[in-house]
């Protein structure tokens, strides 16, 4: 288990940025990037140096940063649960029907976490989808382009793998990945000649991968498409998964802190006439007022909550975020607020297609007799196969795999999380680049830091209903690099609706240590810092990014003053 020192972090906003500079004898290098986070009780450090706060932040640096419990952890005498939730986090679930890792499937996104956070990060940039590959870290995004909508007989978050008799959702060895070369507006080239290179990825899931029928909602009813219709609606998109550290910390962050912040922004976009500038899903521009909150009336009361993760902001608070709502869903581990299978969204295609299939009849008493051997549930055991499969694919009084002590343990792990303290911060390249963020716009949406609140905990599927459920980070100024607010950037084969939420930047420079994936941008479509920044530059007949002149701006720095931007970027 994990053997931690403890201290504080800064926060920053997130957009971008990672990589390395090209050799060049004629310019002056930044002072190479190291690890050594230092003694803050023998030098004076500057106040960023604490990512999370003198609650949140470690000075661990080596291949487990990212996986050290934060102070609060251990002020409140919860190391042994913090213990406990990372193992149950680092293991793979199995078809057993006990021990603490039964109840994987009947279908699956993958088998455990560290397949898509590795060394507790990002994922990995992959050329082919595989569900049981270590470090990808990639849903898969289908939706209808007519309406933007995910398409109704998948999962959100498309299934690929299954236990037998049942067969994956998706035919995974079907899906095809293309990496493209981009070239920009500057012809990948900077003002000084030096030139860079882009690449992003192309999708291809053929009509033939689909279990079940392929159905979209259109003006109110479920269409099934042709494979023509198929072809000519429906688009793939990848988006990877994030870090998980410093998630408790954000969760800290008040409700109205991120309202003012999205209403300061909406304020500077109505003055300078750019009226669509936040999402209009999320935000109303006119009366600079929510359109959309975060709420669970299935398990919850319906309280409304600011959103505030994901890229598509679909999460509010963290105990119902997307950590609690994936240990449930990639797996399919059932719990005692989720009795029920994780099938395609409209609940119902899946259920009746592998009711009708032959192979499913034939192998699933045998299933069933191990899943359910006392036949607790009678209805799965009527003899009407296509009857039984329907029921118990689609029932909602599963038997509990998870227990409420190890999903609790799980979220003060989750919680607990600590963020690596920032690098280099007494060197000059830090200080110069630190400058040159904010000089050249960086900062305007990758705002450096916060001020955590009271911190009372707010679970909307009220599963955790005290303070001392969980650790906590009452009055911490933070450093993510985040203004929380989703902004557009229109790439190529951009993210679907094209709103994304600005994403963390703090302790990304270690990933190439811990095992994470070292590439940027939803996609990991950035091998490094820089591509990530002039991703930032796009401009198109889709529009003008958000980062446009941030990147402009960039472009017109010295390699030096480029480098040493990067090298800060790293460093936080």
């Amino acid at each position: 288990m994990n053997k931690l020192q403890l201290f504080g972090i800064a926060l920053i906003p997130a957009f971008i940025f990672v990589g390395c500079a090209d050799e060049d004898a004629a310019v002056s290098e930044p002072t190479p990037l190291t690890w050594d986070i230092g003694d803050p009780t023998e030098t004076d450090y500057p106040e960023d140096y604490y990512a999370g706060g003198l609650l949140g932040t470690t000075s661990e640096n080596s291949s487990t940063a990212f996986k050290q419990p934060s102070k609060a952890v251990v002020n409140a005498d919860m190391m042994s649960a913090f213990n406990e939730g990372e193992y149950l986090f680092e293991k793979d679930y199995n078809t057993n029907t006990e021990g603490a890792f039964h109840g994987l499937g009947p279908v699956y996104v993958r088998r455990g976490c560290l397949y898509c956070h590795p060394g507790y990060g990002h994922g990995a940039r992959q050329v082919d989808y595989k569900a049981d590959t270590r470090r990808n870290g990639y849903l898969l995004v289908i939706y209808d382009k007519t309406t933007n909508a995910y398409i109704r007989s998948v999962a959100g978050m498309p299934q690929t793998g299954a236990v037998k008799p049942f067969k994956a959702p998706i035919d995974e060895s079907q899906i095809k990945i293309a990496w493209n070369n981009y070239t920009d507006e500057w012809n990948n080239q900077y003002p000084d000649g030096e030139s860079y290179s882009l690449i992003y990825p192309e999708v291809t899931i053929p009509y033939s991968a689909y279990y079940a029928p392929v159905v979209v909602a259109r003006g109110g009813n479920d269409v099934t498409l042709s494979e023509t219709e198929y072809d000519n609606n429906i688009d793939v998109r990848l988006e990877s998964t994030i870090g998980i550290y410093g998630t408790g910390l954000t969760d800290a962050i008040p409700d109205e802190d991120i309202t003012a912040q999205w209403k300061s922004e909406s304020d500077y976009f109505n003055r300078i006439g750019k009226t669509d500038a936040l999402n209009p899903a999320m935000w109303d521009q006119t009366t600079g007022t929510w359109k959309s909150y975060y709420s669970n009336s299935l398990q919850g009361d319906g309280t409304k909550y600011v959103r505030r993760y994901t890229y598509a902001m679909s999460r509010g608070p963290i105990l119902d975020a997307a950590g609690a709502n994936a240990i449930w869903n990639i797996t399919n581990v059932t719990r005692s607020d989720r009795r029920y299978h994780y099938l395609d969204l409209a609940g119902t295609y899946y259920a009746t297609k592998s009711s009708q299939d032959p192979e499913v009849q034939a192998g699933f008493t045998d299933y069933i007799n191990r899943i359910d051997p006392s036949k607790a549930h009678p209805e799965w055991h009527t003899g009407n196969l296509e009857q039984d499969i329907y029921t118990y694919l689609t029932s909602k009084q599963l038997d509990p795999e998870m227990t409420d002590a190890q999903y609790k343990n799980l979220m003060i792990w989750h919680r607990g999380l600590a963020v690596p303290a920032a690098r280099n911060t007494t060197t000059e390249d830090f200080k110069k680049g630190k400058e040159l963020f904010t000089q050249i716009g960086c900062a305007a949406c990758h705002r450096p830091s916060w001020q955590t609140g009271d911190d009372h905990i707010q679970d909307p599927a009220k599963f955790f209903t005290s303070d001392s459920d969980m650790p906590r980070y009452p009055h911490q100024k933070i450093w993510p690099y985040t203004d929380f607010v989703q902004h557009r950037l229109f790439m190529k084969n951009d993210i679907r609706t094209g709103w994304c939420r600005t994403t963390p930047l703090w302790g990304r420079g270690l990933a190439g240590k811990t095992g994470s994936g070292t590439e940027r941008l939803h996609d990991c479509r950035a091998r490094n810092v820089e591509e990530a920044i002039m991703w930032h530059g796009c401009k198109n007949e889709g529009g003008t990014s958000d980062a446009y002149n941030a990147v402009v701006k960039f472009r017109d720095l010295t390699k030096e003053e480029r480098n040493q931007l990067i090298y800060f970027v790293e460093s936080i």
